[in-house]
């Protein structure tokens, strides 16, 4: 015969609190991790995450450069006066106020809180921020999993976080291609160049396939945007 007390049969071994992407919520802590809130996998799943977001977000931030104003191919006309709506709002979601950037934001607010410092510092723009939030919840990591009795649903909130970023990402490698306007360079005759330039967020070239101009960089995409905006204007001048 077994002789265990009452209280004995009644103690509920202690379980991890991170959710279900990591592990069943119920499953339990090791005998080595009996304290911790979230067991030392899905701590390292986490970190994974935290370490990847920022390459995500700067993926997701350039096709939201290339979707503003743009359209997918075989869309309409791609030199429209009037820009359609983005056909990604997920994406202009996720890179704008309430984003990516938000997100992290307010999981290392209640971070800071539990553990007795002041708010987080303004970090500047989203491309900016995120960064910094992320290697703030990544260098706190051990501590939320240790101590923190709120990081399950806090980990729960990066996988999905996370996921929504991974799953746009590996969409737009796969086709992923956008119209952005025409081609603005000019022959040496003074003619207007013209061909309808393509774009996608696997590459950061946008290259004329009929003149052979190439714009590569943040800036030279600008600088792209306001030539083609000055033929529309020259256009419209033309007409009235």
């Amino acid at each position: 015969m077994h002789d265990h007390s009452a209280s004995e049969l009644d103690y509920e071994w202690p379980t991890c609190a991170a959710g279900p992407e990591t592990g069943p919520r119920s499953h339990r802590l090791w005998a080595t991790e009996l304290g911790r809130q979230v067991c030392r996998p899905c701590e390292d799943k986490a970190g994974a995450w935290l370490a990847e977001l920022p390459a995500l977000f700067r993926r997701l931030d350039t096709t939201a450069s290339l979707m503003r104003g743009a359209r997918r191919s075989g869309g309409g006309s791609s030199g429209s006066k009037n820009p359609p709506i983005p056909p990604r709002l997920e994406v202009l979601a996720l890179v704008g106020p309430g984003g990516v950037a938000a997100r992290l934001r307010d999981i290392e607010d209640a971070w800071r809180k539990a553990l007795g410092w002041t708010v987080a510092p303004w970090r500047g723009s989203p491309a900016q921020a995120v960064p910094a939030h992320a290697r703030f919840l990544a260098d706190n990591l051990l501590w939320a999993c240790g101590s923190y009795e709120s990081v399950g649903q806090d980990i729960d909130d990066l996988r999905r976080l996370y996921g929504e970023c991974k799953a746009i990402v590996d969409d737009e490698r796969r086709p992923g291609r956008v119209q952005i306007g025409v081609c603005p360079a000019r022959y040496d005759d003074g003619s207007l160049c013209g061909q309808p330039l393509t774009a996608t967020a696997a590459s950061h070239r946008v290259r004329c396939g009929a003149c052979g101009c190439r714009w590569e960089t943040l800036g030279e995409w600008r600088e792209l945007r306001a030539a083609q905006e000055a033929v529309l204007a020259e256009a419209a001048g033309v007409a009235a």
